[in-house]
């Protein structure tokens, strides 16, 4: 049985495709060759597909696997054969969004630092624990942000009053980031050290829930699935 992980958004624009390959390549990388899969939910723009085929063309590994899906139903049944199964929602798709929350073992929403984005942001976490999806499971992200710490330490002032979790530090709106979604890369696969760290710490932030233990009790387990 696979580790569920939803990236979800009340709109576009958020980073949530970026976050999505980020938490698929971290566990592609992890030792015991985990077995990871993207699902793109988001038919009719299939970025994430996208960017898994400029990923092969440019010949970087680990290999990440990105299928195009339809109904969530589907994706999770393909998910019993593999350890993580990243699904990447469409925006707007509350249906589906709600689907995908429920099934999953955690929900990351990012979001942009204004109250345009914060505000949907939080409604929509509030609107999936109304529907039954545990507080605990859902997790902020802050994402595209600017260069203002100040800003940046308002923003997260604000999701932390709202008791939901919010994941350490922040991935910023930097040319590097963007350079590497255009070559098939993640964020903690730029050029410059200092962003993938802050990638990657972002990336332990987002799976802290996931105690080492389970983890590895859980990937046995679908392992011997397989």
């Amino acid at each position: 049985m696979a580790y569920i992980i939803s990236v979800v958004a009340q709109k576009g624009g958020c980073g949530k495709s970026t976050v999505a390959r980020l938490v698929a390549a971290e566990f592609s990388r992890m030792p015991g060759n985990w077995d990871v899969k993207i699902a793109d939910m988001d038919v009719s723009q299939a970025t994430s597909f996208a960017w898994m085929q400029r990923r092969h063309k440019n010949k970087h590994t680990p290999e990440i696997r990105v299928e195009a899906y339809q109904r969530v139903e589907k994706a999770l049944a393909d998910a019993a054969s593999l350890d993580v199964m990243v699904l990447d929602g469409a925006p707007h798709a509350t249906a589906q969004t709600l689907e995908m929350s429920r099934a999953s073992d955690i929900v990351v929403i990012p979001t942009c630092t204004a109250k345009d984005d914060l505000d949907p942001a939080v409604n929509l976490a509030r609107e999936l624990k109304a529907k039954g999806v545990p507080v605990e499971k859902i997790v902020f992200v802050l994402s595209r942000t600017g260069d203002s710490d100040a800003e940046v330490a308002e923003a997260r002032d604000y999701l932390e009053r709202t008791n939901f979790r919010v994941a350490t530090g922040s991935l910023p709106e930097r040319t590097a980031f963007r350079r590497a979604s255009d070559l098939g890369m993640a964020m903690t696969e730029t050029a410059f050290p200092s962003l993938n760290e802050r990638a990657t710490s972002c990336f332990a932030s987002i799976v802290e829930t996931l105690q080492q233990p389970q983890a590895e009790t859980k990937k046995t387990k679908g392992k011997k699935a397989a």
